[in-house]
């Protein structure tokens, strides 16, 4: 048997269906079920549909609802990732061969990032510095660095840092104008620090959900997926601890960020260090849910779909930058068949962009053709 050969075989030993597929569950509410929750929201008054659609609708500023841990999930899961293969990419490679596909890593995603809003042919204006993108590769590159030169200790004295430092800095470093420790959008510092210095197009007007001061405790949230790597990843114990373990620290995160959100308040938009907390608490717990059902229990026949999504992450993303699976649907469902669902037409359009997705990661596994940056 070949090294290539024998590497592709401990890969797949090792690799973790559950990872994948919560990735994958992770991305199918962005490319196209969230829609679908709202078209039948527009279409059904009832009660519980309402309840769906503020669930998978942004908090305007302060709170928490389900579309709010999207992407945090995601970049938790980075960090588990991270676990996985740079401890295999450092015992084969070594750690410089490693820390310079960290940084290729890096670039490419930053960059596909500003491709995304318009890449560099816009307008100057308009070109978007710091998006959901750039986000992931800025957490990946600290979040990896962290984790090459640092031990458990290390790990959690810098996500200390991160958290805690965010907070002194928005807490009692005064806004002009303001005062300290306002976190009302446009009164905060994190806003004021976009405001002054990110240059270029910022998505709020002159503040960036995704902006600059806010990146350090998202490198937090992906440090939080480092730990739940970690678990994983060790030789002792059994899976049932494991998933123990996982769901014990995801109860910890989510009764210390609720705590600190009586001062901190969790707030998506500047990714308070309560937000890592509470978001990172429900990332633990759905990893150790899909953990303990795929990986443990072996019940994953239902997931595959996911897994699709999950193994082509960025293809998918940026593929719904480039095809118009909207245009597609619309014309497959089109004319009379449209016409007679009334209210409900655009919810049929939407699923069959959901079906669509599904079809297109399904075509791109069978190939085996993955973007892995």
């Amino acid at each position: 048997m070949s090294k290539e050969t024998t590497a592709t075989a401990s890969e797949k030993s090792t690799r973790l269906v559950s990872l994948d597929a919560l990735r994958g569950f992770d991305m199918f509410w962005i490319v196209g079920a969230e829609e679908v929750i709202h078209a039948l929201g527009n279409s059904n008054k009832s009660n519980w549909a309402q309840f769906l659609v503020n669930q998978l609708s942004h908090k305007e500023w302060e709170g928490l609802a389900f579309y709010d841990c999207i992407f945090p999930l995601f970049v938790f899961l980075a960090g588990v990732s991270i676990v996985f293969s740079l401890t295999r990419s450092i015992q084969e490679k070594g750690k410089g061969s490693t820390l310079r596909k960290v940084f290729t890593r890096s670039l490419i995603l930053y960059l596909l990032g500003i491709f995304y809003y318009g890449g560099l042919f816009e307008w100057a204006g308009q070109i978007r510095l710091l998006g959901v993108l750039q986000r992931i590769a800025l957490c990946y590159l600290f979040a990896a660095l962290i984790f090459c030169f640092t031990g458990l200790k290390g790990r959690i004295a810098a996500l200390v840092i991160l958290l805690g430092g965010y907070w002194a800095v928005m807490t009692f470093i005064p806004v002009p104008g303001v005062g300290a420790g306002n976190f009302e959008e446009g009164k905060n510092l994190a806003n004021y620090v976009d405001k002054m210095y990110l240059p270029l197009f910022k998505w709020n007007g002159d503040h960036d959900p995704e902006g600059l001061l806010s990146t350090l405790p998202a490198i937090g949230s992906c440090l939080l997926g480092v730990l739940a790597g970690m678990v994983l990843h060790r030789k002792e114990g059994s899976a049932v601890q494991k998933t123990g373990i996982l769901a014990g620290l995801g109860i910890l995160c989510l009764v210390l960020g609720y705590a600190w959100s009586f001062q901190f308040p969790i707030i998506k938009n500047i990714w308070t260090s309560s937000f890592v907390l509470v978001a990172g608490g429900f990332s633990f717990l759905a990893l150790a849910l899909f953990y303990f059902v795929i990986d443990v229990l072996k019940f994953h026949h239902w997931c595959w779909p996911f897994v699709w999504i999950g193994m082509n992450p960025i293809a998918v993303y940026m593929a719904f930058k480039l095809l118009d699976f909207h245009d597609i649907a619309d014309r497959l469902v089109g004319g009379p068949v449209k016409g007679a669902l009334g209210n409900y037409a655009e919810v049929l359009v939407l699923a069959v962009v959901t079906a669509l997705s599904f079809g297109f990661v399904w075509a791109l596994h069978r190939r085996r053709w993955y973007l892995k940056v």
